[in-house]
């Protein structure tokens, strides 16, 4: 187009009007006449005589043969003037494919001096006119004219300096009435260089399909402007009269939109620092980039130089809102909005198919980085199994929140909710992928494109909601999980504690797991049990966890915490050491294999919750069983039942019953809390919940076939992610109402359980120093209070005892130990053993009346109950700030 607009001048002017080209032209052989005159011819007119002037001549003949043997020695002593041969030539490809490949003309400052124009002093005003005018057409389309050229401080081989475009200078002697209105039109010329590189620019392949698509809107507005200047060429050429003035009126127009859309691009180069060496925006690292390199790594690519720019590229979605924010603040403008929503509308169009596509079909397709959802394509779901931190779900797509283009601003998380949504489903084969989208809004001036989100976004959660809870039966999963960690019912575990106690008692390194694994499964398998019915308990796992319950709940509290409105997580930074003590008891725990894609919803992070309640609940359950067995014990043994003659004995007893009938009442109220007023109910809200999301679901059968969910009578629609939500808030609050979440109230209730645990294991040692206290029992004359067949059931069990400690080699020193000292040491064993119990069972009231008070006011309810395990003791009562308070427990 250049190229035929500055030929057609030439060919025309001839027939048409004189052109300062022509008039240069016409005046140039007279010049050379007058200085090529002779100087002899000059003075030929002079009055001399014939002799001198012959002498003159021949002396003026003689100095001119020297001067010119001198200028010829200078000739052949300086090397020729090179000539001036400008060529185009092809640059080399660049990954913009439709930027122009034609090299940079020489600026016109280099041209010999027999090429420049007549100075304009010297031509008429008319004269001056034409020419400024045939330059103006040149300098429209990027050239240099005669008159108007290039300012000194432009390089037009530097592409920095083309963005900005060129700044112009008009040779010395225009005339002032044109200079003004000149210097006014070369503002156009200037913003056409300037849009015209931009293009050439950011049509590279880095910038991505958005800054593409505005790039070649641009052009078609760039065609039109050549268009414009070829017409105006013409009219130029065929009208006589076609003055300055009417060459700036018919470019006002023009003028308005170049300088509209280069102040689009000047803000654009800003934001991408192809402008300035020190932009802020350069300094920004961009997370994107480095995924980006990442990704490429893992899959095999190379790091090309357009991958490690270190300057964050403006495109895509940041793109979209400077279009819209200019859009805005011009909206006054017709003209300007115009302009504005047709570029908008263009830019749009790749974003809107790659939100099409993520809408209808949950799949990303977006090679530069530009789209408002980010895919980590290295999260895969088969590390689900694994994964204790929700990684495939919540990092696997994210929100770039800073490209986010501001007409999605409000909706962009059910933008990424429903692509989410369509993934999962697309991924179980719900979701055909072949089918094309049809009646789709494509670009963001369709009032329907936020409609079509709020649909998709509804169509993406029904039916994953539905292939969860009717494909994969989510409530039944759930129910299956009651069961196994929660022990409701609790008939079929305590059976399997009946029979794996010999395993289970022993260290956790030697404890043979597959055996307990069997003896879980033959109990499940049992006939009679409501367990045996349940079509998952193929995905119970027993497992030993060497770290006990208290290591890894205060791990979570005090290293993570739990800030609010956060959920409970589980860390992993640094290795805890198992207990050297643990056993089987307190190590075994269950694990649950969960299978796509309901492992979204019971994920490894809730799996531990649950297993956090499992083992708490377990302590609790083997606790009351070995205070059981000490009742048993105190029940049925002899040395217990006896009644001695001495009444300080009887004292001790009966202290050490009372003791245990508090242990038990303190362990069994703990152990209902949990369950009964916990658990339960929270597990109750649940199960409406998920029971109303299954009214919602059902829907209404449509004429295609499809489920439409029906609108659901509670506030708040239901949501996939609301469920995990539910799901999670429900074991969080079993968690905190519990006691498992607060460090204090943790480090109380371990040595509660301690104490009652060494209480319990002891009874036997208890047992035998009471038959070495009792007069009645260290002799071998039958208590008057006992029957015969008493009697001598406990001669065998003291001969068998003897035998074994004689086998074992036990001196018997204690035997030889003063009466009246052997029973102080009980009664003190006995006073330890009650301190101990009611100062940090009181301190634990105390402390949960305050975490009543100011968190959980379900825990009054446990206060009640655990404040009868300590009425008539010392302990009783609100202890004051002196005495310690609630945090005063150690």
């Amino acid at each position: 187009m250049g190229s035929s607009a500055t030929l057609a001048p030439t060919q025309s002017t001839s027939q048409t009007r004189p052109t300062s080209r022509t008039l240069v032209n016409e005046r140039r052989p007279a010049k050379v006449q007058v200085t090529t005159r002779d100087p002899t011819m000059a003075r030929s007119g002079r009055n001399a005589d014939p002799l001198s002037a012959g002498s003159d001549n021949l002396k003026s003949r003689s100095r001119n043969a020297r001067r010119d043997s001198r200028a010829a020695e200078q000739q052949q002593q300086q090397p020729p003037p090179a000539p001036w041969e400008p060529a185009a030539t092809l640059l080399p490809h660049t990954s913009a494919p439709l930027a122009s490949r034609v090299s940079i003309p020489p600026v016109a400052s280099s041209a010999p001096q027999a090429l420049q124009p007549r100075p304009l002093a010297e031509l008429s005003l008319n004269a001056q006119e034409a020419a400024i005018i045939e330059d103006l057409l040149f300098v429209f389309m990027g050239f240099e004219g005669q008159y108007i050229r290039f300012a000194k401080g432009y390089n037009p081989y530097e592409e920095r300096d083309r963005l900005s475009g060129p700044q112009w200078r008009i040779l010395s002697g225009l005339d002032p009435s044109l200079l003004d209105l000149t210097q006014s039109m070369l503002r156009m010329a200037s913003h056409y260089t300037a849009l015209e590189t931009f293009v050439d620019v950011q049509s590279r392949e880095e910038f991505g399909a958005v800054n593409h698509a505005l790039c070649a809107s641009i052009r078609r507005y760039l065609q039109e402007y050549l268009v414009m200047v070829v017409q105006l060429e013409t009219q130029f050429l065929n009208d006589k009269n076609f003055t300055l003035q009417q060459l700036n009126v018919h470019i006002l127009p023009s003028s308005h939109l170049m300088a509209q859309m280069y102040g689009l691009a000047l803000e654009l180069l800003k934001r991408n620092a192809l402008l300035d060496d020190d932009s802020d925006e350069s300094s920004d690292s961009s997370d994107d980039d480095f995924d980006h390199i990442i990704e490429q790594l893992r899959d095999g690519g190379d790091l090309v130089p357009g991958n490690m720019t270190g300057k964050k590229i403006c495109k895509g979605g940041v793109v979209l809102g400077l279009i819209t924010k200019r859009l805005e603040s011009l909206s006054g403008d017709p003209s300007a909005r115009v302009l504005l929503t047709t570029l908008l509308r263009d830019a749009s169009r790749p974003y809107m198919a790659m939100l099409n596509e993520w809408l209808h079909h949950g799949s990303i397709n977006d090679p530069h980085a530009e789209f408002l959802i980010k895919e980590q394509k290295s999260i895969r779901r088969d590390r689900l199994e694994q994964d204790y931190t929700d990684e495939y779900w919540e990092r696997r797509y994210t929100i770039r929140d800073h490209d986010v283009p501001p007409q999605l601003e409000a909706v962009k998380d059910k933008v990424l909710l429903a692509g989410k949504y369509l993934n999962v489903v697309r991924e179980c084969g719900g979701v055909d992928v072949s089918r094309k989208m049809q009646d789709v809004p494509n670009s963001f001036d369709d009032n329907r494109f936020l409609e079509n989100v709020s649909s998709a976004y509804a169509h993406a959660n029904g039916s994953l909601m539905q292939l969860l809870l009717t494909t994969h039966e989510l409530p039944a999963r759930l129910r299956s999980l009651k069961h196994y960690f929660f022990l409701d019912p609790s008939d079929y575990f305590n059976y399997f504690l009946e029979l794996g106690t010999s395993e289970l008692r022993k260290p956790v390194k030697v404890v043979n797991t597959g055996k307990l694994q069997s003896l879980l499964d033959l109990v499940l398998r049992q006939p009679g049990s409501i367990v045996c019915l349940d079509k998952f308990k193929e995905d119970v796992k027993v497992e030993m966890n060497e770290i006990t319950l208290l290591k890894s709940l205060q791990r979570v509290v005090n290293i993570t915490g739990i800030e609010q409105g956060e959920a409970l997580q589980l860390t992993s930074n640094q290795p805890l050491e198992g207990d050297k003590n643990a056993t089987g008891f307190t190590s075994l725990q269950l694990d649950y294999t969960v299978p796509f894609p309901v492992s979204l919803v019971i994920s490894r992070k809730t799996i531990w919750r649950y297993q956090a309640l499992f083992r708490y609940l377990l302590s609790l359950r083997y606790l009351e069983t070995q205070l059981s067995v000490t009742w048993y014990t105190h029940a049925s043994g002899t040395a217990w039942t006896h009644r001695s003659s001495n009444r300080m004995l009887e004292i001790w007893k009966r202290r050490v019953w009372t003791l245990r009938a508090r242990m038990l009442v303190f362990v069994q109220q703990l152990l209902y809390f949990c369950t009964a007023e916990v658990i339960e109910p929270n597990w109750q809200k649940l199960m409406n919940t998920l029971r109303e999301i299954e009214n919602n679901c059902a829907g209404v059968t449509t004429q295609d076939g499809t489920s439409t969910p029906r609108a659901s009578s509670s506030k708040k629609p239901h949501t996939v992610d609301g469920l995990m939500q539910e799901h999670v808030d429900f074991l969080d609050t079993c968690l905190k109402e519990c006691m498992l979440t607060n460090s204090k109230l943790l480090r109380i209730h371990s040595k509660l359980m301690q104490t009652c645990s060494i209480f319990a294991t002891y009874t036997n040692w208890l047992s035998r120093e009471l038959e070495k206290s009792d007069p009645d029992l260290t002799g071998n004359t039958k208590p008057p209070n006992m029957t015969d067949d008493q009697w001598r059931q406990f001669l065998v069990i003291r001969g068998q005892r003897q035998q074994q400690q004689s086998k074992d080699g036990d001196t018997n020193r204690e035997n030889d130990k003063n009466p009246e000292t052997r029973m102080n040491e009980l009664f003190e064993v006995i006073r330890k053993w009650e301190s101990n119990f009611s100062r940090h069972l009181q301190i634990l009231l105390d402390a949960l009346n305050h975490y009543a008070a100011t968190e959980t006011v379900v825990l009054l309810s446990l206060c009640a109950r655990l404040s009868t395990a300590n009425q008539g003791t010392e302990y009783a009562g609100l202890r004051s700030e002196e005495d310690g308070g609630h945090g005063g427990g150690s």
